[in-house]
């Protein structure tokens, strides 16, 4: 008995394998419409996840931690005492917003496994396939996949043959679906990376790095893995945003150059300024 395949694995390969029977056998619907459905499920725990990171975030920008920050700033074990208090004093849970990923983490593992596994093309691979599927799914109708999505086989690298394109690192052609998953990566980074609050906001500095290495990471890996896996990216990506407009978290000032910065503050008037005469 192994407890991953049977509580993770061997589940979502069946749902997924269940959506793509009933569509038509479309497998490029059937990740689409699974990524739809496993975001839904996970929705309370992302909800949970941004709100716990705005409570963050505005403490960060509290001033009474700000102070506390620059009181005790060459003293760390009194930093933290004071630190636990505020938590304390405010009802913050500072693992609130981890919690969330790590439950998620299981889930997003267990979601690519399946979709590996869906893709199988080797005899071991459809024979694991066909092992791993409930009784009340016909391996020999599903059995092999149809992986022909738009101009994608999902099953493999995707490329689009340019003649005369003989470059070594794009044995496949031009790699459309890599620059997707690239593009939606760093928008969703970028839509959903809070304001700075200053020149010395250490969790914007470390988001506005991921912003750009993240989205080259998951480029360059979409090269060479199942476009299949790349389609998923892709959809998860824009459902993140999609996700973080209707909480109202998007950041849309972040598209623009300089507009991680939280704007100013206006200051308010003085009153009893001199009229001029």
């Amino acid at each position: 008995m192994n407890p991953w395949n049977d509580i993770i694995l061997f589940p979502f390969t069946n749902v997924l394998l269940w959506i793509y029977n009933i569509i038509g056998h479309n497998f490029g619907v059937a990740i689409i419409l699974f990524t739809i459905l496993i975001r839904l499920i996970t929705w309370p725990l992302n909800a949970q996840q941004l709100k716990s990171a705005k409570v963050m975030q505005d403490l960060q920008n509290d001033k009474e931690w700000q102070d506390i920050q620059k009181k005790y700033a060459k003293d760390r074990e009194k930093l933290a005492q004071e630190q636990m208090r505020i938590y304390k004093e405010r009802g913050i849970n500072p693992f609130a917003s981890c919690l969330p990923t790590l439950v998620q983490f299981p889930i997003l593992i267990g979601l690519y496994q399946s979709i590996i596994r869906a893709l199988a093309t080797t005899p071991l691979g459809l024979l694991q396939l066909a092992q791993s599927l409930y009784p009340f799914l016909n391996a020999s109708v599903l059995i092999p996949l149809n992986s022909k999505f738009l101009w994608m086989d999902l099953g493999r690298p995707e490329g689009i043959p340019i003649p005369g394109l003989n470059v070594s690192f794009l044995p496949y052609g031009f790699p459309t679906i890599a620059i997707l998953v690239m593009v939606t990566t760093y928008l969703q980074t970028k839509l959903t990376m809070p304001p700075s609050s200053g020149p010395n906001d250490q969790n914007a500095a470390m988001s506005s790095m991921m912003s750009i290495y993240m989205p080259l990471f998951l480029g360059y890996i979409a090269l060479g893995f199942a476009s299949g896996l790349a389609l998923y990216w892709i959809v998860n990506n824009v459902l993140g945003v999609v996700q973080y407009a209707l909480l109202g978290r998007v950041n849309w000032r972040n598209l623009l150059p300089g507009g991680a910065q939280k704007p100013a503050q206006k200051q308010p008037a003085v009153a009893g300024r001199k009229k001029s005469s």
